[in-house]
């Protein structure tokens, strides 16, 4: 697996980062589950309960009750709830704005990033390769946690979640936004991602893909995965006959 991550690095121009995961551990233990709780409880303050599932009722991740409530909008179900589309587009703002809140005051007090992950950042960086964060947290959640840890500078371009949550991954829009920001092609970058969005986001985008430290249930969809980045650190020696580099310090522990 990690003689496969090196060789997909090797010849890469640019690393698509998803933020949560292969970045930063934005909520860590089940730490996600009181910011969920906040929007459920909007969710039923606006009486409309019935309109999330029994996971998403219960469910940790937050951006499932966002999803929910913006699928909710096309649902037969409104005209037998007496919901107006207007006021579930309200409540869809409403909870997208509590869950940047949320997402903003984790990325305040998350761990720092690893000390590999962050000698691993700053080596691709430096070496030419350019970088940009796709995540589905809003991207000034990203930007304030790396300005927090001094890697702001390693990327040219955070793009996350938008105003419309269908565009979300697994869809490519975001992959698509940060290669036309950086005048890329897909086959010019490789994404590190940890979720099942993240491996289908890429191949739909036609991006080569590296699993970060997932779940082996979750894992079944990437071909490559590594548990961190202190293997892939003399990558960039590898560089020389595709493009600018030298290599990357020494390993740094893992976390």
């Amino acid at each position: 697996m990690v003689a496969a991550a090196r060789a997909l690095l090797a010849g890469a121009r640019c690393v698509l980062f998803d933020f949560d995961g292969p970045l930063c551990r934005l909520f860590p233990g089940d730490s996600s589950r009181q910011v969920a709780d906040a929007l459920r409880a909007i969710v039923l303050a606006a009486e409309v309960p019935e309109l999330l599932s029994e996971d998403e009722r219960d469910s940790k991740d937050p951006h499932l009750v966002l999803r929910a409530m913006h699928r909710a909008r096309w649902g037969a179900e409104l005209d037998a709830l007496g919901v107006k589309d207007g006021d579930l587009q309200d409540l869809v703002v409403r909870l997208e704005r509590r869950l940047t809140e949320g997402e903003m005051a984790a990325a305040s007090t998350a761990p720092p990033p690893p000390a590999d992950t962050q000698e691993f950042v700053r080596g691709l960086a430096g070496r030419g390769v350019r970088l940009a964060v796709v995540t589905n947290n809003a991207p000034q959640v990203a930007d304030r946690y790396l300005r927090l840890h001094g890697l702001r500078e390693c990327f040219a371009f955070i793009h996350g979640r938008t105003t419309d949550p269908d565009l979300m991954k697994p869809h490519p829009d975001v992959l698509r936004r940060a290669l036309r920001d950086l005048c890329l092609s897909p086959k010019d970058a490789v994404m590190f991602g940890d979720t099942d969005a993240d491996v289908v986001a890429a191949r739909r985008m036609g991006v080569r893909f590296i699993g970060y430290d997932m779940d082996p249930s979750r894992s079944a969809g990437a071909e490559v995965v590594v548990e961190a980045y202190a293997p892939l650190l003399g990558v960039m020696g590898e560089r020389d006959a595709h493009g600018p580099g030298t290599r990357v310090g020494s390993e740094a522990a893992r976390r």
